[in-house]
């Protein structure tokens, strides 16, 4: 039985969040608005309401789903009064609302069953809605390297801390395009975000010392659109 509650807290000895998430989520929006649709929206899986501040900018009825009602709790105190939240996984989710837009950051990777979770998201999308779905990119350049410094056994290993905080996979391209695949939905749009050759605590402090500013960044989301495979995060828009 699963402790969505623990799950969600960092470890002492490392962080689950870094300054650089944030950072890759506004490149995400940059890729994700020009496909954005009107009518309800769903967010699957919010921890503590980063992706969720964001959404309701651009969202005037969403809906939020999250199974740590402790991370929830912080997600209500962030945002609009009127945003619906449900303290439940998406496999138990009882409603036969439909959505435009279903979003699935860096939630993915943490589900028991991605296929069945997928399947059961794709009979929530409306006819013509759109499902966005971010995940952590095991084929990363700062991941391969921790492979060849035998820091992590291979590129798609969970280690101990992931696990510690609910991942049960690290997706690449085809493990995530397979997922999507046999789930019944398909993929009109694909990419990568920011390409990564720093761990995302080296990355940090980079920016902390100033050795890496906005230009850069900008750099490696350019060059993640010709290296789509070796970026931070990878992401697919999906359709019915």
């Amino acid at each position: 039985m699963r402790d969505f509650n623990k799950e969600a807290i960092s470890l002492e000895d490392k962080k689950y969040n870094y300054d650089f998430d944030g950072i890759v989520r506004d490149y995400m929006m940059k890729e994700f608005v020009p496909f954005f649709l009107d009518g309800p929206a769903l967010e699957i899986g919010c921890y503590e309401g980063d992706s969720t501040v964001v959404l309701e900018k651009y969202f005037p009825d969403i809906t939020v789903i999250e199974a740590s009602s402790e991370a929830m709790k912080v997600t209500q105190s962030r945002v609009r009064k009127d945003i619906k939240f449900i303290n439940s996984t998406i496999e138990d989710l009882d409603t036969t609302q439909k959505f435009n837009s279903i979003f699935l950051i860096n939630t993915l990777e943490h589900l028991d069953n991605a296929v069945l979770a997928l399947t059961k998201i794709k009979s929530l999308l409306s006819d013509h809605g759109r499902l966005f779905i971010v995940v952590p990119n095991a084929d990363a350049p700062s991941r391969q390297i921790a492979v060849f410094m035998g820091l992590i056994e291979t590129n798609n290993s969970v280690t101990k801390p992931e696990w510690v905080h609910g991942h049960r996979r690290t997706y690449s391209f085809d493990t995530l395009n397979f997922d999507i695949r046999v789930a019944g939905l398909k993929t009109f749009h694909r990419g990568g975000l920011l390409f990564k050759g720093l761990a995302n605590f080296q990355m940090d402090k980079a920016l902390q010392a100033n050795i890496i500013d906005d230009k850069y960044l900008d750099g490696i989301y350019e060059l993640g659109k010709i290296y789509p495979s070796f970026c931070s995060s990878i992401y697919s828009i999906c359709t019915l």
